[in-house]
């Protein structure tokens, strides 16, 4: 029992602890986005870790939308939130939730804190306000209006709350302690008049609840214990602790602060993809540069990938920066037993084995992944003319270049040795055919020993080959700069993040498969096919990710 406490992240240990003591016989927990945007890679490990929690523990689950902000929330975030927390695997059953569902109930806990004396109607301005509070060095100074009556109050708040005056005329905020070293217990906003239209409640409100007065109230009616969420929170404990007892619920939740997930040289904040979004820089929240869950899906990561990711960083209380290249090593660790591998050649030039019958084509099986004999294997047509890589033929190579130059030979992949006996050249200089023979005895699978050759290539063979577009991609920022212009705070962005092949070729073994499915394509790294532009006569492929990497896993 020892140990297993001691592999325990701290947030399990205080949940062990609350269960031993009786402070709560079950657990559960939420994921409670506000649909003002896309959830990225960081709203991965608040999501896993809350729906672990609840699993591990044999407790319930609740995804709820914090929608008390109508200014920018839509129902297309809504959405894409649901999608990607079901793509995931974080199931929410039937406790699907809005905040604004509790409206009602919000009002009527206001109402009981004017008639406790614990909140008035201010009507200092923004900038009033800011000059009251004070700083986190010197107390601030106690609002002219803080004394007001109950019976002043409670109708100042019906007349909010019936529209009588403009946006930012009113507030009502709590009566907690303008001294308080804590600077959000100093008497802080807990309503605002805002005549908005709500994707939920239409126009039945022109008041709206703050997040620091909603959130906890949201998580008491649902009957949350632990209350998970980032340490920008910890300083808002005391306000949350504050709310649920002077609005007096039973069992009240427990906030618990971890650390948040931060990738090196990557764009998260919500502000800048949008803009990226509005300039056209990307194209759209699901753009395969991007790290939105969306963005990560449509280039190709897997829930298990995601999975391992969060659970390779783990859960704590001290803030640190994850290199991008452990999410690649997960992708790869996932993929490279489960995909086949493809043959795909990117930067094409011809290949004519001039001693192959002209009209022969024979069919040659290859295994789908040599390290998962499950996958079993498929039939590639092979014939006289074949496409290869560019960079697979050299007239002048240097040394211990392997590949095709004059005079030498290489085995095709799954077929036969071929000796390169000529190449063609356009009026630019530029290679266009490489001429080759080939050795009949040598197939592949024949059991030839007769001799070896050091360089092996991949081919698709030309009569047969569908053409395909290739997008290759790299970091969205230039990682030598930084992510931020110290000068302006604008994004230091890398001009060639994208690189679009419009004319690549692939083997003709991709009929039956669609969006979102991925595969190894031999020497070029994985790859998966569009989500949004791919179609069965015009594929199009996202490079999820290179083959190879320096990167490797810290050790414990």
């Amino acid at each position: 029992m020892e140990n297993e406490n001691v592999s325990k992240n701290f947030i399990e240990q205080e949940i062990d602890k609350d269960l031993a003591e009786g402070v709560y016989d079950h657990v559960c927990t939420r994921f409670p986005p506000e649909p003002n945007g896309y959830l990225h890679i960081g709203h991965a490990k608040s999501i896993l870790l809350n729906y672990g929690l609840a699993q591990e523990y044999g407790g319930t689950f609740h995804m709820r939308f914090d929608d008390t902000n109508p200014t920018k929330e839509k129902m297309e975030f809504v959405d894409s939130i649901k999608e990607d927390i079901k793509w995931l695997g974080a199931d929410w059953g039937e406790h699907l939730y809005f905040a604004s569902d509790y409206f009602d109930q919000m009002y009527e806990c206001a109402v009981r804190l004017i008639k406790k004396g614990k909140a008035f109607v201010c009507d200092l301005t923004a900038e009033e306000m800011r000059e009251y509070r004070g700083t986190l060095t010197e107390p601030g100074k106690e609002s002219p209006y803080r004394n007001r009556s109950v019976e002043e109050n409670l109708k100042l708040f019906e007349e909010m709350r019936a529209g009588k005056y403009k946006d930012g005329e009113k507030v009502l905020r709590a009566k907690i302690d303008m001294a308080s070293p804590n600077i959000n217990m100093r008497d802080p906003i807990i309503y605002r008049v805002a005549h908005m239209t709500h994707h939920n409640t239409g126009d039945k409100w022109c008041i709206y609840p703050m997040y620091d007065f909603a959130h906890p109230i949201e998580d008491a009616i649902e009957g949350i214990t632990h209350s998970i969420c980032t340490l920008e929170f910890e300083d808002h404990r005391p306000l949350y602790d504050w709310v649920v007892r002077e609005c007096e619920f039973e069992n009240p939740p427990r906030q618990i602060e971890f650390a948040k997930l931060y990738l090196t040289n990557v764009v998260t904040g919500k502000r800048y993809i949008k803009k990226l979004v509005e300039d056209g820089i990307v194209d759209g929240w699901d753009d395969p540069r991007l790290v939105s869950i969306a963005a990560l899906r449509r280039r190709g990561f897997t829930p298990e990938s995601i999975k391992m990711f969060i659970d390779l960083c783990g859960v704590s209380k001290a803030q640190s920066s994850v290199d991008y290249a452990m999410l690649e090593y997960c992708i790869r660790e996932d993929l490279k037993m489960k995909k086949p591998r493809m043959m795909a050649v990117l930067d094409p030039i011809k290949l004519v084995i001039d001693n192959y019958p002209e009209d022969q084509i024979e069919y040659l099986d290859v295994a789908n992944n040599l390290e998962n004999e499950e996958l079993g294997s498929r039939k590639v047509p092979f014939g006289r003319e074949l496409y290869i890589e560019r960079d697979d033929f050299m007239e002048e190579p240097p040394k211990k270049y392997f590949r095709l130059f004059p005079g030498n030979e290489v085995r095709l992949m799954h077929a036969y040795f071929v000796k390169c006996v000529d190449f063609e050249k356009d009026e630019d200089g530029n290679v266009t055919v490489v001429h080759c023979t080939y050795d009949p005895e040598t197939k592949a699978g024949s059991g030839f020993t007769g001799r070896k050759v050091k360089g092996t290539i991949h081919w698709v063979p030309a009569s047969f080959a569908q053409q395909a577009e290739v997008r290759l991609y790299e970091n969205l920022v230039d990682e030598e700069k930084g992510v931020y212009n110290k000068e302006d705070g604008s994004l230091n962005l890398n001009p060639n993040s994208l690189t679009i092949i419009k004319e690549a070729y692939v083997e003709p073994s991709f009929e039956g498969y669609g969006a979102y499915d991925s595969f190894q394509f031999v020497r070029n790294g994985y790859f998966c096919i569009d989500s949004r532009d791919s179609s069965p006569e015009h594929l199009v492929f996202n490079r999820i990710v290179s083959l190879k990497s320096s990167f490797k896993l810290p050790k414990k």
